[in-house]
């Protein structure tokens, strides 16, 4: 993608980031997936999920390696590039070389990313200064690369590492003075989540600059409700891969079943 063609559109993704009005993205996993999404009127940008395009190849979302991550976001970006949406990608922690990362997916058209603060090879959490550094080498790559709107959500995995939302709070301030165009606060793996209450603190220390996942079926967040407390973004990362799987396992039940 021409160079100048590509910041535009970078910058038009950061600027669909409106407390205000707020982004909701439909996370993809494949071509097929994301074929889907680009094509429906009410989708404004597309969006991967590590989780579920790592569930695709049989491994563990902290076991994907680059190589794999990328095999499965060429044939994506491949899809949604030719449309004119933007497309951001679920680049894990960035890899061993977060420049290099950030460039090779900038080459396939991508104008966004998450980068988490997780060494996911130690699978420990990154120092401050660490996860700062990251962010500002990711921002210096795309500068590099010739698109410097290139639009950083800034995931901290704080949370799932005994912090506090304090802590969650420290950390994407910080990203976002470092250049981070959004923070997503993760709740941890196992459920630990953030309430209500802890969503209302965020958004009120990062001007509504945060990434929420929602999470689907009852006792969770609505769209609506996440609306007008007043995020940014509202993901669903491997929300939708769960809900067609399930559909898959339930076809298949009832038809292997006719048989018995």
């Amino acid at each position: 993608m021409d160079p100048v063609a590509q910041n535009a559109l970078a910058a038009q993704f950061r600027a669909l980031h409106n407390p205000k009005d707020t982004l909701i993205l439909g996370n993809v996993f494949d071509a097929t997936t994301a074929s889907i999404i680009a094509s429906l009127p009410t989708s404004k940008a597309v969006a991967t999920a590590s989780f579920a395009i790592a569930a695709t190849q049989g491994i563990d979302d902290d076991d994907m390696t680059m190589d794999q991550n990328f095999n499965m976001l060429k044939n994506i970006a491949k899809v949604v590039v030719p449309t004119g949406k933007p497309l951001t990608a679920d680049l894990q922690d960035g890899y061993e070389d977060v420049k290099a990362t950030i460039q090779q997916a900038i080459a396939l058209g991508v104008v966004g990313c998450n980068l988490e603060d997780v060494d996911s090879k130690a699978r420990t959490l990154r120092s401050l200064d660490d996860a700062v550094a990251r962010i500002k080498l990711a921002l210096q790559a795309a500068k590099e690369a010739q698109v410097p709107q290139f639009a950083i959500n800034a995931r901290t995995d704080v949370l799932g590492h005994g912090g506090t939302i304090e802590d969650a709070i420290e950390r994407g301030q910080a990203y976002l003075k470092a250049g981070a165009n959004t923070v997503f606060v993760w709740g941890g793996p196992k459920g630990r989540g953030v309430s209500r209450e802890e969503v209302e603190k965020l958004v009120a220390a990062f001007d509504g600059r945060l990434n929420v996942i929602k999470r689907f079926g009852e006792g969770f967040l609505s769209v609506s409700e996440l609306k007008t407390i007043g995020v940014a973004r509202i993901s669903v990362g491997p929300g939708l891969y769960r809900i067609a799987m399930n559909a898959y396992k339930e076809a298949a039940e009832n038809l292997l079943s006719a048989g018995i």
